[in-house]
């Protein structure tokens, strides 16, 4: 029996605007409006939309919420404050990841927790089955629809409808509550693509409003719908991971180059000390950037090997972007091979693809 993908608020909208879908994390989502490479550099230029309302969204509440959050997360989330964001990932008892995180914090008895989309069920058993100390965990992603705006013109579009100084002054992984077309919006400086942005959450009734407007204020400045194929190329120049990808349960969250997020001195977590002796004595295993020098593209799953023949790992993500030009990717290898300069290859089919590791990230947005 097949299962009808499931769709967001936003679905109809993408259709009048002429989106390509694909399934994804179990929804119709829009893969490409006018182009992935036309959406790609309309990120890197001006602005983009992005409909990211298949993500999860969970909330912490009660006397134990950060206790509990801090328990099952590797960041140090006492360092947290009202009104602030922080990356973090649920971890397993051998360092692996459940899944990378934003935890936004209202309060130290009320937490945000967006999950990403294809995580939600298992993400949401994990947390029930490790609340040692009784927070209350509630799975309020059906409340909410999420839109990012991202670019470097995204602050100017987005102040063009909101027209608040403090939203103006929000600083990098912070957030505010406003009130927007009569309902409350969370509104967080944070994204996924390399650039500056705001990501929000709203209720569903009002996200095609939103994304309208946004567009009529960007018009001028050149701003784009964009799909998950812009998505995916923008957050791979900037060596952002990906679940299923960079990071799982197989792959520990130093051997992912989550190390700067494992915090062992916040206390007791799950997999504190796995992690906190890959910290100290290294990894088995890195991640490392590299660009391809022969014809072709090395991609997910694809074998790696040394100058020798040894086989010593494998591509996690790869593809050739826009704004750097050239094929690239990332991969897990064993360490004594993930020095910057060494050379590597990629089986692509029948062939050897000889690339060079170099330093991540691919790109960077200037200041």
């Amino acid at each position: 029996m097949t299962t009808e993908p499931l769709k967001t608020p936003l679905y109809s909208l993408h259709k009048e605007l002429g989106a390509k879908f694909t399934p994804f994390a179990g929804y119709s989502m829009p893969v490409q409006y006018k182009g992935v490479i036309e959406e790609h550099q309309a990120v890197r230029e001006a602005a983009g939309l992005f409909d990211v309302s298949h993500m999860g969204e969970f909330f912490f509440t009660g006397p134990e919420a950060e206790r509990t959050l801090n328990y099952l997360t590797c960041n140090d989330l006492a360092k947290l404050k009202d009104g602030g964001a922080q990356y973090s990932a649920f971890t397993t008892p051998s360092g692996g990841i459940v899944d990378d995180i934003i935890i936004y914090r209202f309060s130290a008895e009320n937490f945000l927790v967006c999950v990403n989309a294809a995580n939600r069920a298992k993400d949401l058993a994990w947390v029930e089955e490790n609340n040692r100390f009784g927070a209350e965990i509630t799975d309020k992603s059906d409340d909410y629809a999420q839109v990012a705006i991202q670019g470097p013109k995204a602050r100017e579009i987005f102040f063009k409808l909101v027209g608040d100084d403090e939203i103006r002054e929000l600083k990098p992984f912070h957030f505010l509550v406003r009130e927007l077309f009569g309902t409350k919006v969370i509104i967080a400086r944070t994204g996924y693509t390399g650039e500056d942005g705001f990501e929000l959450f709203i209720v569903p009734h009002v996200a095609a409003e939103i994304w309208k407007s946004l567009l009529t204020c960007g018009a001028q400045a050149g701003i784009e719908s964009c799909g998950l194929g812009a998505r995916d190329s923008l957050r791979l120049e900037a060596c952002y991971p990906l679940h299923g990808h960079e990071l799982s349960e197989e792959i520990t969250a130093i051997e992912s180059g989550l190390g700067w997020i494992v915090k062992p001195d916040s206390g007791e977590f799950i997999g504190k000390e796995v992690l906190q002796a890959q910290k100290q004595s290294g990894a088995p295993r890195a991640l490392v950037g590299f660009f391809v020098s022969d014809p072709g593209i090395a991609r997910h799953g694809d074998l790696v090997f040394s100058e020798s023949g040894e086989e010593i790992g494998f591509v996690t993500s790869g593809t050739k972007t826009p704004t750097v030009g050239k094929a690239l990717g990332l991969a897990l290898v064993k360490k004594e091979f993930s020095k910057t300069g060494t050379n590597i290859f990629c089986q692509v089919r029948s062939r050897k693809l000889k690339s060079e590791i170099v330093k991540k990230p691919f790109y960077k947005a200037e200041k």
